[in-house]
C-alpha cells in the first residue's frame, strides 16, 4: 500500500488465515485504536470496494450468518522489514453501502479478543484457597486455543481465603469478573497482540508509566519537526484525593483515610504537580482488605493527577516507526511547560494507499520537565 510498508491480513474461524490477493486488493483503508483507558478494548474497522463478482461477498456471508460462531483478523504492518502485530480480534458488525457502477464499500468493525471473554459466562465456579492471581491465571487457561500468553502479577498484599471461611465464586462472565479482580486490588486489564502473529499477551497487574522513552516528538523545530500537529491542555482542575475507608471490627464504624499520590510504578513526569482541589470518597472500600482498598485508592489517585494532555497527528513514515500505547515519549520544541516525557494514552493507526498516518493522545501528571534533557 506504501513504499516501505507491507500489509498482511488473515482472516478466519479460531485459526486466521492470509487472504487472496483479489482481497487484498480490495482493501481501501485500515484504521486501529489503542487505548490505555480502563476497559477500553481495542478496536479495528477494515473498508473494502466491493464490486458484484468480488469474493468478498463470500467472506460477508460467513461473518454475517451463522455458519461459523465468529471471525477471527489478524492485521500485520511490516516498515523497514520489522513486522508489528496491529490487531488479533474478531469482526463484531459488518456494514455493506451501495454505489454507483455496481461498486458497493464493505465496513469490516471489530475489537481485541476481549469480546470473545464477554461471550464465556462461568457464574458461580468456586476457587477455593485461591488469590487474585491464579484465579486469572485459571480463567484465561480456557483462551490458550487463540495463543493467549498470560502475564499476570501477584498483587502487592495477598489474600488466600480460607476455604472453611469462604470460597470464593466467579461472578458473572469472565471478562467481567476478571476485571472486578483487577478492581479489588487496583490493578488493570488489557490484551496486547503478539508478540508474533497468532499470540496474544493478557496482562494483568499494575499500571506502568516507567520504561524506555520512544523516539522524541518534535514540534516547531523546522528540519527536525516529526509531527504534523500537537496541542497541549491544562486541567488545574483535575486532581483529586482519593478517600478510602478501613472498616474498623470493634467499633463497627469505617475510618477514612486520604490516600496520595505516590506511586513507584507511576513515578511523576511533570516538576510541578497540580494540587488536589476535591476529594473523592471511594465508600466501596470499607468492603474490601485493608490491602485492596489501599491499592485501589493509589490506582485512582495515579489516573487523577494526570492534569496535562496532549493531543496530535504524526506521519508515520516521517517519524520513522509506528508511535505505541501504554509507554513513554518525550515531546521537545513546545516550550518550558510542556517539553518532557509523557504517558501515551491512546494511538490510532490510519493506513490508506500512499499513507500512514497516526493520531495520538499524550497524558502527564504535571508541568515542567523531570529531566533537563528530553531523550531524541
Amino acid at each position: 500500500m506504501l513504499k516501505g510498508v507491507n500489509v498482511t491480513l488473515l482472516i478466519g474461524p479460531v485459526v486466521p488465515v492470509p487472504v487472496p490477493q483479489a482481497v487484498l486488493d480490495a482493501l481501501t483503508s485500515i484504521q486501529v485504536t489503542t487505548s490505555a483507558a480502563p476497559r477500553t478494548p481495542s478496536g479495528f474497522q477494515l473498508t473494502f470496494q466491493l464490486s458484484q463478482k468480488s469474493p468478498l461477498h463470500t467472506l460477508f456471508l460467513l461473518t454475517g450468518g451463522s455458519l461459523v460462531p465468529f471471525m477471527r483478523v489478524i492485521i500485520i504492518v511490516t516498515m523497514n522489514g520489522t513486522p508489528d502485530v496491529l490487531m488479533d480480534g474478531v469482526i463484531t458488525r459488518q456494514d455493506v453501502q451501495g454505489g454507483e457502477n455496481g461498486q458497493s464499500t464493505l465496513t469490516l468493525t471489530g475489537t481485541d479478543l476481549t469480546t470473545l471473554m464477554n461471550l464465556i459466562d462461568g457464574d458461580g465456579t468456586p476457587f477455593p484457597a485461591m488469590p487474585h492471581n491464579i484465579r486469572v491465571m485459571l480463567i484465561l487457561a480456557k483462551y490458550a486455543v487463540f495463543g493467549m500468553i498470560p502475564a499476570v502479577l501477584p498483587p502487592l498484599f495477598v489474600d488466600v481465603p480460607i476455604p472453611t471461611d469462604r470460597i470464593p465464586r466467579q461472578q458473572g462472565k469472565d471478562l467481567e469478573y476478571i476485571n472486578q479482580l483487577a478492581d479489588e486490588v487496583g490493578y488493570v486489564f488489557y490484551i496486547t497482540p503478539g508478540p508474533i502473529p497468532g499470540t496474544n499477551t493478557a496482562y494483568w497487574g499494575p499500571e506502568i508509566k516507567i520504561g524506555i522513552p520512544q523516539p522524541a516528538l518534535n514540534v516547531g523545530m523546522d528540519a527536525h519537526t516529526n509531527v504534523e500537529s500537537l496541542s497541549f491542555n491544562f486541567n488545574a482542575d483535575a486532581a483529586t484525593l482519593p478517600i478510602v475507608f478501613i472498616y474498623n471490627q470493634e467499633t463497627k464504624i469505617p475510618i477514612p483515610i486520604p490516600i496520595p499520590n505516590i506511586n513507584p510504578l507511576q513515578p511523576p513526569l511533570g516538576l510541578i504537580p497540580p494540587l488536589p482541589t476535591k476529594l473523592n470518597l471511594l465508600r466501596d472500600t470499607a468492603r474490601k482488605p485493608i490491602p485492596g482498598a489501599i491499592l485501589e485508592g493509589l490506582a485512582e489517585a495515579g489516573r487523577s493527577a494526570d492534569a496535562v494532555s496532549a493531543n496530535g497527528s504524526l506521519d508515520v513514515l516521517r517519524y520513522g516507526r509506528a508511535l505505541k500505547a501504554r509507554g513513554l515519549v518525550g515531546v521537545r520544541g513546545a516550550g518550558m511547560a510542556f517539553d518532557g516525557l509523557y504517558y501515551v494514552q491512546s494511538v490510532t493507526h490510519n493506513i490508506k494507499r500512499g499513507e500512514y498516518k497516526q493520531s495520538f493522545s499524550l497524558t502527564r501528571n504535571g508541568l515542567v520537565s523531570i529531566t533537563p534533557v528530553v531523550p531524541p
